[in-house]
This record gives C-alpha cells, sequence and structure tokens, in this order.
C-alpha cells in the first residue's frame, strides 16, 4: 500500500515525514525566475549581501512547496483534492544549503458530505530546519480517498507483449 486512506487516519497521529530535502542554489534560482519574482534577496549574492541576513533567503514559496511536497507520502498520497492553507506562518528563514524536514499532527477527521468515497482530513505541519529550528507552519485541509473507492484503482497498463516472466 502507498499512502493512507481516510480509514487510516486518527486524530492526535502524528507522522514525521521520512525524507529530508537540502535545497541548492539552482533550485531556488531556478523557483524565483520561474515564478518571476523579483526580489534580488533570492537570486543577487552581492544584493543579498548587503541585507539584514548577509546571504540568500530562499524563496518562500520554495520552501513551502517543499515542506508540503515532504507530506505528501502521509498525509495526501491518496488524496483527491486540497481543500485549503490556514495560517501560513513562515517563523524562520530558509538559506541555500538548508536540509527541511516535515511534520504533520492530525487536528480532525469528518466523512465527506457530497462525495461518498472521501472523508475529509485536517492536520497541522510544519518544517524544520536541520538545526530544529521551525521555519514554517500551517493548517491544511485534504480530502483524501475512503480505502474502497475505486477512482485509484487499475490504473497499471496491461502490457500488450503479456506479462513479464522469469
Amino acid at each position: 500500500m502507498v499512502g493512507r486512506y481516510f480509514e487510516d487516519f486518527t486524530v492526535g497521529d502524528v507522522y514525521q515525514h521520512p525524507l529530508g530535502r537540502t535545497i541548492s542554489e539552482a533550485d531556488n534560482t531556478w523557483f524565483t525566475l520561474l515564478t518571476m519574482n523579483t526580489n534580488q534577496n533570492h537570486f543577487n549574492e552581492h544584493f543579498a549581501s548587503r541585507a539584514p541576513y548577509g546571504r540568500l533567503i530562499v524563496n518562500s514559496g520554495l520552501s513551502v512547496a517543499i515542506v508540503l511536497g515532504l507530506s505528501v507520502s502521509d498525509m495526501s498520497q491518496n488524496a483527491l483534492m486540497n481543500l485549503g492553507w490556514h495560517g501560513i506562518r513562515l517563523t524562520h528563514p530558509v538559506f541555500v544549503g538548508d536540509t527541511l524536514y516535515a511534520e504533520s499532527l492530525v487536528t480532525a477527521l469528518r466523512e465527506s458530505g457530497s462525495r461518498p468515497y472521501a472523508g475529509i482530513v485536517t492536520c497541522r505541519t510544519r518544517g524544520l530546519n536541520s538545526d530544529g529550528d521551525e521555519v514554517m507552519s500551517w493548517t491544511r485541509t485534504v480530502m483524501v480517498y475512503k480505502r474502497d473507492a475505486p477512482h485509484d484503482k487499475d490504473l497499471f497498463p496491461v502490457a500488450k507483449t503479456g506479462p513479464m516472466t522469469a
């Protein structure tokens, strides 16, 4: 089984998501340019050296996206949609070379009123750097398939040449 279904969550569960991700200068520069962010603190080392932190700061959109991505294997691998994020807080700067980790606490569960094959999971997620500083947090609500939902089953194609054999 990959990921959790609605029935697998319990209020109070804490998941320390299994992967960490080190942010490179290329990650930060590409993301910043891709999103057309013109703040030089993200891509001009000379400019950033004169700012209060004295070095490049990772684009917060990238750091949020990475922490969110780190949480997917536990929280939303079997989701059909995100319903919202609340109270995103950026509480500590993230720098090129930092490694981010994520953990989530399940805070609420309920059946979906419109989709009988799904439920609603609410969690608080936070990102930590390798020194243990909390760099960000938010509350996220996601709609997750139930185990018997047909939508995410039998997706692997049947090979036209037949099954693999030894």
